[in-house]
């Protein structure tokens, strides 16, 4: 666990003045409550985008993969620029958890579960491609060295694009148990609060009978750094090997030495890109302002910058070595005078313009403090890292050794479609994810509240003000009014039987008379049942003008009286359904 201490000069990384029942509850609102209005609209427009990738990739089974814009000397295009762009996003996820988290880095706690979520959704993206390229996607078992049915044969070993498989599919893996392992405490969460049996069951076989012993947070933490050392050197090792698919090749533009570290830093760059897109919608549909904060955005553009400019060097290298061979062929490679010039220009340049001159506006302090330019400008990588990828493989192989052979790609109606399926799968998943899965790692984020808190970190930091403020009153408040807010606060504070409180909400809500008033039917107000209404009658509540009546005093009281399903009320906004009810 963390230390509870931190620096005066350390910015709060939980804002709101949050305590650790606002915590859970913060988490679990967008499990057990409604969906807001952003959440929709993002869905919306994410599964049109799928539903058109599902119409193309069927067309593409149906009539094979001569509806895309290949010919015979650019035979990959799309859909390995596309396998490589997803790859390079499922890096950043399980690289800022993992590193992040044995650097014991506080601010990982609020985005980890949504990065170790991404590298899961886009690694599942980039299988898509290989798969659909095969032509026929029911043989893809025969990139894994299974005994094959046909005879001795096996699938060679020698080819990097096995590598491939092998690589990414162990790193999956071991994402894929990181991200569910720290999971656990929050679905145990969800599952104690659970009201439905159906959920509750769900959430108890989802968090392998996670009891919250010491025992069960001694293991979590080992097994946690164990898979977080695994997948650190994972994350190195599959996109170098990517760039072997590349680099032992004699395609002019391709056979380089400087593609393992060029293509890792390019793909960090880019999936630190995406984190960002993703935690700046995620925190506006899942209402999660306080816990996704000024602090996050700015550390990831701190990385984005660096790994940027790591890039561009990149770059500027494989212009310099482009010009210094001396070879004719050499000037048409993706990076060069020919290529900056010649049919592919505006891919070139969208290169260069949204990798190496767009990220340098964050060494500006506010632009990259900024919520909106953050977005704007990572979107921009996304798109220029998407056209690097589109640059070394189209750009390549349009110009070869044999000038005889040189030919243009164009890409089809499918080709495209296809890619903004992918984009709007990615979506879909992730907006469904936000809607099962604890989004924040509620347990991490509490063990960091009382030395990141701003409240906490305030009273720590301040505390002289703290107390002046309490002194203060008692002294400079004439009797009568201190005599005043006696009778104003008694009911809330000094009363603790339960009758006094029920005397107190009913001052609040007004009493109901059987002789004059008619009861309403409460079950009509979502999250009342029949024992609900009973319990609420017992009180005195009987009409939806009582309910409607109801603002954060009232839900606290009713909380204290009731004991059971705290925030409950307040989650559902009885007062708001009431309200509508009752006109």
């Amino acid at each position: 666990m963390m230390g509870h201490y931190e620096a005066p000069i350390r910015e709060p990384i939980i804002t709101g003045d949050k305590s650790y029942h606002d915590i859970t509850l913060d988490v679990a609102a967008p499990i057990e409550g409604k969906a807001n209005k952003s959440w929709y609209i993002a869905f919306t427009i994410a599964l049109i985008a799928f539903l058109w990738g599902i119409g193309s990739i069927a067309y593409t089974i149906g009539t094979g993969i001569g509806v895309w814009g290949l010919n015979n000397r650019i035979n990959w295009a799309w859909d390995i620029t596309n396998f490589v762009w997803w790859v390079g996003i499922g890096h950043a996820g399980t690289l800022i958890s993992a590193v992040l988290l044995l650097f014991r880095q506080k601010w990982r706690m609020g985005i980890n579960r949504s990065a170790e979520a991404m590298t899961i959704f886009a690694v599942f993206q980039a299988g898509l491609f290989p798969l659909i390229h095969m032509g026929r996607i029911w043989n893809g078992f025969y990139t894994l060295p299974v005994p094959n049915p046909l005879g001795s044969l096996w699938v060679n070993f020698n080819s990097p694009l096995l590598w491939d498989v092998f690589a990414i599919s162990t790193y999956l893996s071991v994402s894929l148990v990181f991200w569910w392992t720290g999971l656990l405490p929050d679905f145990a969460m969800i599952r104690d609060r659970a009201t439905k049996p159906f959920q509750k069951k769900i959430y108890s076989l989802v968090s392998f009978g996670w009891s919250g012993k010491a025992k069960d947070w001694q293991r979590f933490e080992e097994v946690s750094l164990v898979l977080a050392g695994l997948a650190t050197p994972l994350v190195l090792s599959v996109h170098t090997i990517v760039s072997f698919d590349f680099a032992t090749s004699v395609i002019p533009g391709w056979h380089s030495t400087v593609y393992p570290p060029y293509f890792v830093a390019g793909a960090v760059f880019s999936g630190f890109a995406m984190v960002q897109t993703l935690l700046l919608i995620m925190r506006k549909v899942s209402n999660l302002e306080d816990y996704i904060t000024r602090v996050h955005v700015e550390n990831m553009n701190k990385v984005i910058l660096v790994t940027g400019g790591i890039v561009t060097v990149a770059y500027l290298s494989e212009l310099f070595v482009g010009w210094y061979t001396g070879s004719s062929y050499e000037d048409f490679v993706y990076l060069s005078v020919g290529a900056a010039t010649g049919p592919y220009w505006w891919a070139f340049w969208s290169l260069i313009i949204c990798n190496s001159v767009i990220p340098q506006l964050f060494w500006f302090k506010k632009i990259r403090r900024n919520y909106i330019w953050t977005f704007i400008i990572a979107i921009f990588i996304n798109i220029g890292m998407w056209f690097e990828r589109f640059d070394i493989i189209v750009i390549n192989l349009s110009r070869g050794h044999l000038p005889s052979s040189w030919t243009q790609f164009s890409p089809t109606f499918v080709d495209i479609g296809i890619f903004v399926g992918t984009i709007g799968f990615f979506f879909v998943l992730f907006l469904l994810y936000a809607r099962t899965f604890p989004v924040i790692a509620q347990a991490e984020v509490k063990s960091i509240l009382k030395s990141s808190g701003n409240n906490f970190k305030r009273e720590r930091d301040n505390p002289s003000a703290v107390k002046t403020e309490v002194k203060k009153e008692p002294v400079i408040i004439k009797e009568e009014i201190v005599k005043e807010e006696k009778i104003i606060e008694k009911p809330i504070v000094d009363v603790d039987d339960k009758q006094a409180k029920t005397n107190s909400l009913l001052e609040s809500l007004g009493t109901f008379d059987a002789a004059k008033d008619k009861a309403d039917n409460l079950k009509k107000i979502s999250g009342i049942g029949p024992v609900m209404e009973k319990t609420l009658n017992q009180i005195g509540i009987y009409t939806f003008a009582q309910v409607s009546k109801m603002t954060n005093k009232e839900y606290d009281l009713l909380d204290s009286i009731t004991g059971s399903f705290p925030g409950r009320a307040q989650r559902d906004d009885w007062a708001g359904q009431a309200n509508k009810l009752k006109s």
